[in-house]
């Protein structure tokens, strides 16, 4: 027996960035910890899936639907000890919110998080980053719900790596993130805004606007290749690291279309929804990109995106 707040059979197309994709078998949305708490320890006694999801930015449910129940995480509370420099946040928070409000107190980090959608528990989940800094770095506790019991472990548990945790990997444990701890360094005001406006305009300078789910590929960590790429900038060879987007605009890809999915001309490891675009059209275009990219590279692209439901 579900438990009563459920709704059966929601479209979820609204609550994913992508606007695309089917239909949950059971939905919630859920407004403070405790709640969520909760609901995800009653959801635990069963065995049905479970997915918890904040603003859906990384994430592409199938057009066949999802099985089982997904909550909606819009928890919003923040504590901040600006003298400590310790910040307790519930995950249904947004990313940028948090690097607002912890930079208004004076405190450094998170200067990166202007620009990347989603909550602060979304972010943890895929490890993400920018401009050589990771949020996983800051973490001190993470309050968890798992197999139904609830309780605060070390940031060992998530077994973090680029863009990913044990919460991305197949047969994940069942565990719900509910609230965080971070340890942030002090800074100035102006020196966190300006370093926070310059990766703001890089961001305008190479996104698009269109609904998407950021960069849907991780970029590809290889000495050998970045060496064979004539056209990489010195910097990215030295680091060994190739941008996924610059080897899908190398197979020719920027602007190819399926449907209404698109790589985008502008940033090619954007998929972006230009119309009534299904979770089939973007799968099969996602598919499209790794295959001529091995073709060319020989190098398999890793989605950053998370498939979630009734894929063949």
């Amino acid at each position: 027996m579900q438990p009563p707040q459920l709704i059966p059979d929601v479209s979820l197309r609204p609550f994913t960035t992508l606007r695309a994709g089917g239909r949950a078998d059971w939905f919630a949305q859920m407004r403070s910890v405790d709640e969520l708490a909760a609901m995800v320890a009653a959801c635990h006694q069963g065995t049905d899936p479970l997915i918890v999801l904040g603003w859906g930015s990384n994430v592409l449910p199938s057009d066949a639907g999802v099985a089982g129940t997904v909550i909606i995480n819009e928890t919003r509370g923040l504590t901040i000890d600006a003298d400590s420099g310790v910040v307790e946040v519930d995950s249904g928070v947004g990313f940028q919110e948090l690097f607002l409000k912890t930079a208004q107190q004076g405190l450094a980090g998170l200067e990166f998080a202007v620009g990347i959608p989603g909550t602060v528990g979304g972010a943890l989940v895929s490890n993400a980053g920018a401009y050589r800094s990771n949020v996983s770095e800051f973490l001190s506790e993470i309050e968890i719900v798992h197999e139904g019991e609830r309780g605060w472990v070390s940031p060992a548990w998530m077994e973090f790596s680029y863009r990913d945790s044990v919460l991305r990997r197949q047969n994940p444990p069942r565990a719900v993130l509910l609230r965080l701890r971070f340890k942030l360094p002090p800074g100035t005001p102006k020196a966190i805004y300006d370093e926070a406006r310059d990766y703001q305009r890089q961001r305008i300078s190479k996104q698009p606007p269109s609904a998407s789910a950021g960069s849907f590929f991780k970029n590809v960590n290889d000495a050998d290749l970045a060496q064979r790429l004539e056209t990489l900038p010195p910097k990215l060879k030295e680091a060994g690291v190739v941008p996924a987007g610059y080897l899908i605009e190398s197979v020719g890809l920027s602007g190819h279309r399926i449907g209404g999915a698109m790589l985008s001309r502008r940033h090619a490891n954007f998929i972006v929804n230009v119309g009534g675009a299904t979770a089939t059209e973007i799968r099969d275009l996602a598919a499209l990109a790794r295959w001529k990219v091995s073709e060319a590279h020989g190098v398999t692209l890793e989605p950053e995106v998370l498939f979630l439901g009734r894929w063949d």
